[in-house]
């Protein structure tokens, strides 16, 4: 018997052993227990070499520590929580206000759902192949900004931008604001740049859900030649725990069958493909639930192909999948996908109808994947209100 007492933090419940994410509350690093959260400031002594990393007041020391550091870490809280007492100083408060628990460095987001990919290409192009030619050969990706990345529960207000209108471009708030349904990666280890798919652990800590809002008539005046600009980087949500690496080694799957063969450095010596389910809600309305072990690449080949030409990857990057969509009506992961570029109109609980976000609409995205020995594993969520256009 754990001299944990919550009824969440069991096997069977997204937050229990088997998941030990971590945030920050009241100021310093966390690890969420159930419904609860240890803070672990006041029993650093129990982590020996490591009691500097943990008394810290965001996880930016964690993650410039390494990968050994990470286990051990973990080896320790997982002692520690199941244990049958408490250690000395350990107290567990309520989660508290969503924290952003680490500096963004960099921000990357990914292009990596085949089903996706294919739906927006005849979307937006419906007398092209719905593929472009490198679509196959390389996870296809953008920078981002990583300061407009946002903790989840911050609004996300309306943004302004050019349209494409019957006379020429016009100007205002987006009317199509939409969402991407997503799973971010977050960073660690030595500043180093070409990881191999070998070592990509060795530079992951982490995974998070992440909201990458898109306003769609923005995006589909301004995206050709260079791609996503203003119509993506005005907000992207992530959620305030971050579920550790290890954390998934039961939920571990290969990608999905190719029709060729992928350059070298993509070839991976192992499985790094994720099973998770991620459950979109609009309004209180489940809407979708999209299947991660869809996704074409996994995050080992991302992260090989965004550092294999010098690039560096350091403590704080972020690297998001792209929009997760499967390949039936209830597992798409963006609303233009859903109303197919706003031609049919989703039902909200109430018959409230929708194509595109509303002002005070509410989407929330969580997660769960598969644990040892039948266990759930969990993602905290991500949350975001759409506030009127400022």
């Amino acid at each position: 018997m754990t001299w944990v007492q919550d009824e969440a933090f069991s096997a069977d419940q997204p937050f229990g052993p088997q998941t030990l994410p971590y945030g920050v509350v009241d100021g310093q690093i966390a690890v969420r227990l159930g419904d609860q959260a240890l803070p672990l400031r006041p029993i650093a002594s129990s982590f020996g070499e490591h009691a500097d990393l943990v008394a810290a007041d965001s996880l930016n020391p964690l993650l410039a520590a390494g990968r050994q550091a990470w286990t051990d870490v973990r080896a320790r809280l997982i002692e520690l929580t199941q244990a049958s007492a408490a250690p000395k100083g350990a107290a567990l408060v309520p989660l508290g206000e969503p924290v952003l628990p680490f500096t963004v460095a960099d921000y990357v987001d990914f292009y990596s759902s085949k089903n996706h990919a294919e739906n927006v290409g005849r979307i937006f192009r419906p007398n092209d192949d719905p593929l472009l030619p490198n679509w196959t050969h390389l996870p296809v990706g953008y920078h981002g900004r990583a300061g407009t990345v946002v903790v989840s529960g911050t609004p996300v207000v309306r943004p302004h931008g050019q349209r494409r209108g019957q006379q020429g471009p016009s100007f205002g708030p987006s009317q199509r604001l939409d969402i991407e349904a997503e799973v971010g990666f977050v960073c660690g280890g030595p500043v180093t740049g070409r990881v191999p798919v070998s070592s990509a652990a060795d530079h992951v800590f982490g995974v998070v859900l992440v909201n990458d809002w898109s306003a769609r008539d923005i995006q589909a005046w301004e995206y050709q030649p260079l791609g996503p600009f203003l119509g993506k980087s005005f907000a992207t949500s992530v959620s305030a725990w971050v579920t550790p690496l290890d954390a998934f080694s039961a939920a571990r799957v290969h990608t999905p069958p190719r029709t060729h063969p992928v350059l070298d450095y993509l070839v991976e010596d192992q499985p790094w493909g994720l099973e998770l389910l991620l459950q979109v809600e609009w309004n209180d309305s489940i809407v979708s639930r999209p299947r991660f072990a869809d996704m074409f690449y996994s995050f080992a080949q991302q992260l090989a192909h965004m550092t294999v030409n010098g690039a560096t990857v350091r403590p704080g990057d972020l690297f998001a999948s792209g929009t997760v969509s499967g390949p039936e009506r209830d597992q798409l992961g963006c609303f233009l996908e859903m109303t197919w570029g706003g031609r049919d109109k989703i039902t909200l609980l109430g018959g409230e109808q929708r194509t595109f976000l509303e002002d005070d609409d509410t989407v929330r995205i969580t997660a769960t994947a598969p644990g040892p020995d039948g266990s759930v594993v969990g993602l905290a969520e991500v949350v975001g209100t759409v506030s009127p256009a400022s």
